[in-house]
């Protein structure tokens, strides 16, 4: 999102303001000075400086310690403007703070704090100000702040499991790849050496492995370059809708994984929109924000679906059947939500439930995946071992 900066006289008189703030058009910048009965005397769209982002700066548990602070303020009867100032001036991250003050800063000029938190994206997510807008108009804001902090604690929880689950295979190919590499550069060239001024026939896998070597060397950077084409070409084909769909399908299918990656998905929908519901959102907005933070395409387009169906006076039920992606308990117990008006109670024990059925999985990843890349590690290093001393063998046997 652009930010621009403006100067702007008061209505009522009095000096010139400057300031900056965050919104995509000039127009947008023209309306909010309105507003905030400026007079608008100049507006520029400040000049993007050279930077890499890596996001927002602000981590999820910092945005989970605003959260019950905030809760806890609002509660106990603080001020809004009160509330938002002590929190500013205790958050040690300073990209937190200037969210903070800029958010105070709209909420003083008149708008709502949903509407001050939905001008900093990277911070403060749509189902966040959705859900403050809610506990605004409901009057129940400390509330749904409580909730909020309790949902994104169990969701920040389920996303470090799955990261968790990958670490142990990663480390393990990461090993395998340095060991094979490290090999075929260093080690099997002196064994080559050694059989051609010995002159003795290599047997069919002496001569893969040492192939193998001096492609390797030879064309290392190919191979590499080959490689990263091959992951931008993966990258790109998974940026479009088509290919979003496809990879994500695979991901499901997975033995062990996809098992895992299904049950997280599972519960991050129910969570999120169990969330919603039970702060007053509305059914189909929150199919719409649960749909976004899907985290899989395959479970977004059924979510979409249950949304279509739902505008349309049906359930929500019928299109999570039909997609083939929820487990029959799931659409069960949603459709018995339905029906008794209780759907955002069924939604939190769903997600309750597939929470522990995560861990469950992830245990049962992490056991497969151990014995099966400690003899994958084995048969490709053990072989090319192997493979470079059955000369020497079939020499000693010669010479005996």
């Amino acid at each position: 999102m652009p930010t621009f900066t403006y100067s702007a006289r008061p209505a009522a008189g009095g000096d010139i303001r400057s300031g900056e703030v965050d919104l995509k058009t000039r127009d947008e910048v023209m309306a909010y000075l309105h507003r905030q009965k400026l007079i608008p005397v100049a507006v520029r769209e400040k000049p993007k400086e050279f930077s890499i982002s890596f996001g927002s700066g602000v981590s999820t548990r910092e945005i989970v310690i605003f959260t019950r602070q905030f809760a806890t303020m609002i509660n106990a009867g603080l001020p809004l403007v009160q509330s938002l100032d002590i929190l500013a001036e205790q958050t040690e991250n300073p990209k937190l703070q200037k969210v903070i003050k800029d958010v105070l800063y709209d909420v003083e000029s008149g708008n709502t704090l949903a509407d001050a938190m939905e001008q900093h994206p990277k911070v403060f997510t749509k189902l966040f100000v959705s859900m403050v807008a809610a506990g605004e108009a409901g009057g129940i804001l400390d509330t749904i702040l409580l909730r909020l902090a309790t949902f994104l604690e169990k969701n920040d929880a389920l996303a470090r499991k799955i990261k968790g689950a990958m670490i142990y295979p990663g480390v393990i190919v990461g090993v395998a790849v340095a060991a094979v590499a490290i090999l075929l550069i260093f080690v099997i060239p002196t064994f080559q050496t050694m059989f051609a001024s010995a002159g003795v026939p290599l047997p069919l896998p002496t001569q893969i492995v040492i192939t193998m070597s001096a492609l390797l060397q030879a064309w290392w950077w190919a191979i590499l370059l080959a490689i990263g084409a091959a992951l931008f070409a993966l990258r790109t084909f998974y940026r479009t809708e088509g290919g979003e769909r496809v990879v994500d399908g695979i991901l499901l299918k997975l033995p062990i994984l996809g098992n895992v990656q299904r049950k997280a998905a599972v519960a991050r929908f129910t969570r999120t929109l169990g969330t919603l519901v039970s702060s007053g959102v509305a059914i189909l907005e929150g199919l719409e924000i649960t749909a976004k933070t899907a985290g899989n395409r395959v479970i977004q387009d059924a979510v979409m679906d249950s949304r279509a169906s739902i505008a349309g006076g049906d359930t929500i039920s019928g299109p999570l059947k039909q997609s083939g992606v929820f487990p029959p308990m799931v659409v069960q117990m949603i459709n018995v939500g339905e029906q008794t008006g209780g759907l955002d109670e069924m939604l939190s024990k769903i997600a309750d439930f597939y929470d522990e059925e995560v861990d469950a999985a992830v245990s049962a990843l992490l056991a497969a995946m151990e014995p099966i890349m400690i003899v994958v590690l084995g048969v490709v290093v053990g072989g090319m071992i192997v493979a470079m001393y059955l000369p020497i063998f079939d020499m000693v046997s010669a010479v005996g």
